[in-house]
């Protein structure tokens, strides 16, 4: 009984693990202009793109970027009416989501980890 408890501890961890390793594939980012609130707008980003976090002057720009072009340079060429901004990248699905929701998440993941191991003998 205790080899089979082991067992399936083993099989989850390794599962949950898979689900929260890089692809190599597309990502899917939130997609708004000019927002003061939440976006629930989604594009799936071409290869090598990364999701963008851009907010300027009380606005946020949420989009897919060349990930090798997630620089103040390369962003004031997009960007050319915004004199100043402030920016952030990364490369996970939907990972430019507003900070509670990604705070959320991030808590829910823990939960579940703990709830895994709590029911171990």
């Amino acid at each position: 009984m205790f080899q089979v408890k082991m067992k399936l501890r083993l099989v989850l961890a390794v599962a949950l693990l898979y689900a929260l390793m890089p692809t190599g594939d597309s990502i899917k980012c939130y997609s708004c202009e000019k927002i003061s609130g939440s976006c629930d707008q989604t594009k799936v980003c071409p290869l090598d793109d990364a999701c963008l976090t851009l907010k300027a002057q009380g606005d946020t720009y949420r989009s897919c970027v060349k990930y090798n072009k997630c620089d103040f340079n390369s962003l004031s060429f997009v960007y050319p009416t915004l004199s100043s901004f402030s920016f952030s990248c990364c490369n996970s699905d939907l990972c430019n989501s507003a900070p509670a929701a990604s705070a959320s998440l991030l808590i829910g993941l823990l939960c579940s980890l703990l709830a895994v191991w709590w029911t171990a003998p």
